[in-house]
């Protein structure tokens, strides 16, 4: 008897392999390492007036209340949540995109475009991580929050996917997209209003809006002759660099501001803050105007370098 290829394990796997492959599933240390940060932040800040309680590490953390005790449910909610939305954003996004995907040299060989998955598959894919994150904020927090803001946060993630076609203001909306990590992080432990994760939030979105202006780059010509809406395609590659660069050296300030609103933060976050700023300052000088060519090793090594120095910065100086 013949085996069918489409229901072997082979073929199972492949198909799953090349499912993880376009929505870049390793693309998740961006965002998730800020939404742990700012669990971090939602468990460690201070509860005014209340009795202060030894910290295990028994350092300087010592004598700070935790505003909620750790659960691990929290810290599994928030990867289950997370890795959910973001995967239905991004197949949505393939899925809404096929068609220019198809036209764009650099692209035109994506899984789509190129046939390797169905849109059947792609939009089932799409269904069961939108209906995952919907149940975690279920089946993880008892606070009601984050399940009546669930579909307004998934509607904002998959509206993304139309902004090219109406406004250059896209990277923001992207930045504002994944600035709802960090936000929706400390709402689903602790939710108050606080300065801390608006601030996180804000960072996270000039600094999605600066790197995604720089991956834009490349797309420039072909998204003026298809009509398409960029900061590149509208003030040109030197513009939108230098445009990136203001949008990070904005991000850099406000997490420097971190510190007056959350006052354990000390001298390993100010220097790591420092050396941060210096890798930021590389992935500029990885692009230029005339060159090109390092486009994705200054988007994707250099800001996962970035993302993950924020959060073990920021968590080491929270406990030590």
């Amino acid at each position: 008897m013949q085996r069918h290829v489409g229901t072997s394990p082979r073929g199972v796997l492949g198909k799953v392999r090349d499912l993880l492959e376009m929505i870049r599933f390793s693309h998740t240390v961006f965002a998730l390492p800020f939404a742990l940060f700012a669990a971090g932040l939602a468990w460690a800040t201070p509860v005014p007036g209340a009795a202060a309680v030894a910290s295990p590490s028994g350092g300087r953390a010592a004598g700070v209340r935790l505003a909620v005790p750790f659960r691990w449910q929290d810290l599994a909610g928030i990867l289950v949540c997370m890795v959910a939305a973001r995967s239905a954003a991004m197949a949505f996004n393939r899925l809404v995109d096929r068609q220019i995907d198809a036209l764009n040299p650099r692209t035109q060989m994506r899984h789509l475009p190129a046939g390797r998955l169905s849109i059947r598959s792609v939009v089932l894919f799409t269904v069961v991580s939108s209906l995952l994150f919907i149940a975690g904020t279920v089946l993880f927090w008892p606070n009601r929050l984050p399940l009546l803001l669930s579909a307004p946060v998934l509607l904002w993630l998959l509206g993304y996917s139309y902004t090219k076609r109406f406004t250059w203001l896209a990277h923001y909306w992207l930045g504002a997209a994944l600035m709802l990590a960090p936000v929706a992080a400390w709402v689903a432990i602790r939710p108050v209003f606080d300065w801390s994760p608006l601030l996180l939030g804000g960072a996270v979105m000039f600094w999605v809006a600066g790197f995604d202006v720089i991956y834009a780059c490349q797309d420039c010509e072909f998204d003026r002759r298809a009509g398409l809406h960029s900061i590149p395609a509208r003030c040109g590659v030197a513009g939108a660099l230098r445009l990136a660069a203001g949008c990070h050296a904005i991000m850099l300030a406000l997490l420097a501001a971190l510190p007056w609103f959350f006052p354990p933060f000390g001298a390993i976050f100010v220097v790591g803050l420092v050396m941060l700023a210096a890798v930021i300052a590389y992935e500029h000088w990885l692009v230029r105007p005339d060159d090109l060519t390092r486009v994705n090793r200054a988007f994707f090594h250099v800001n996962a370098l970035f993302s993950i120095g924020v959060f073990a910065v920021g968590v080491i100086d929270i406990v030590w």
